[in-house]
């Protein structure tokens, strides 16, 4: 893993947090983990890099996620092309049992990365479809050589980027329709340009509005106990010229009863057939908050995030992180004894009912959402 500093970028709407390296064969990524105080660039070539990249939270965001992993697995793809090269008896022949080789341990390598993060539907997502590139160019386009298959495969990742660019606009466009200029509005952990690309999710209206000349009042949650919101989202909108305000979470309530907040708008990290939402922990108790004050709660995300194989909230893996994520992190000393136990999950699933409406790049979509789902994806 190679690092260097760079300045902080000016726009942080294009900020390029991911990206193939210009010979294919490693990532650059933008570390998150060392944000806001550092702006620091990593090179990654490796299993174990793109793993620990994800697990660590250095790339996150489940669309980023989603992007890093059809990067990753581009270069796995010319790792295992390598590692074939000396075995293949006729370079001019790549044979079915060559591809069954080639196929066999890119899969496995898929599921390893896969197990990094299993709440973000985003990162089986791009797995998937790269190991279906793979399988459908093999079949189809007469492929030569497991070098040709791994050039397809680097497309293939190119265009799971260039469509969350465009998918983030999409989702920015249809937002702006539900607030208005003035209004006040609270987020809850990132989903910026950081965590996606260009204006991102939850973020993508208020971004997309100041470019438009609106103004909006932001109240972002810190979200403990990883502070996405105090590092990345405070970060992200203060850059944008944005008029945001950092609050602890314990203190939507106040905000919300005071009629400061119009709208809260958050991310997905995963959504249910019936609606029901996986996100950081800490959402579910500002939808509870903002049903209470009658305040509608949105949820923005690319339609990639809806899982209809997941029947509903229940069935959604959360992912349970290191207690010294309260414990430790961020303190100068430990802020509780070692013997007291922890329970640390990173995310939370908010029930559809909770939920005003679901606005992906096809649209604002609005309960009952198992019926509007069917009808979205036939």
């Amino acid at each position: 893993m190679v690092g260097n500093k760079e300045k902080a970028p000016k726009d942080v709407t294009h900020v390029e947090n991911v990206r193939l390296s210009e010979n294919g064969h490693s990532i650059v990524i933008l570390d998150q983990s060392a944000l806001p105080n550092r702006t620091e660039y990593l090179t990654l070539s490796t299993l174990k890099e793109f793993y620990d990249a994800i697990f660590t939270l250095k790339v996150r965001g489940a669309p980023c996620i989603g992007i890093f992993a059809g990067y990753a697995m581009a270069v796995l793809a010319s790792h295992v092309a390598q590692e074939m090269a000396p075995k293949i008896k006729n370079p001019e022949e790549f044979s079915k049992a060559d591809f069954e080789s080639f196929f066999g341990r890119l899969s496995a390598l898929g599921e390893e990365l896969n197990s990094s993060r299993p709440t973000a539907v985003n990162l089986s997502y791009a797995i998937r479809r790269m190991l279906g590139a793979a399988q459908a160019a093999y079949a189809s386009e007469g492929l030569k050589s497991p070098e040709e298959l791994t050039e397809r495969l680097r497309s293939e990742a190119t265009a799971i980027h260039k469509e969350d660019i465009e998918m983030c606009r999409k989702i920015a466009e249809a937002g702006l329709t539900l607030i208005k200029d003035g209004d006040g509005i609270l987020t809850h952990c990132n989903a910026g340009p950081l965590a996606t690309s260009r204006y991102g999710t939850a973020l993508g209206p208020i971004l997309l509005g100041k470019e438009r000349g609106l103004e909006f009042h932001v109240f972002a949650d810190e979200t403990r106990p990883l502070l996405q919101g105090a590092r990345l989202t405070s970060y992200e909108l203060s850059k944008a010229g944005v008029d945001v305000t950092l609050i602890c979470d314990n203190m939507a309530s106040i905000v919300m009863k005071s009629g400061k907040v119009q709208a809260c708008f958050v991310g997905c990290d995963r959504v249910a057939a019936n609606g029901d939402t996986a996100n950081k922990i800490g959402t579910s108790g500002v939808a509870i908050l903002a049903k209470h004050y009658g305040i509608p709660f949105y949820v923005l995300g690319p339609s990639s995030t809806i899982d209809m194989a997941t029947k509903t909230g229940a069935d959604i893996v959360i992912e349970e992180r290191n207690p010294d994520e309260i414990k430790k992190k961020f303190y100068a000393e430990p802020m509780a004894l070692p013997e007291v136990k922890c329970y640390n999950p990173a995310f939370d699933v908010t029930d559809h009912e909770l939920i005003t409406a679901i606005v992906t790049e096809k649209g604002v979509i609005r309960p009952p959402y198992e019926e509007a789902f069917r009808a979205l994806f036939g």
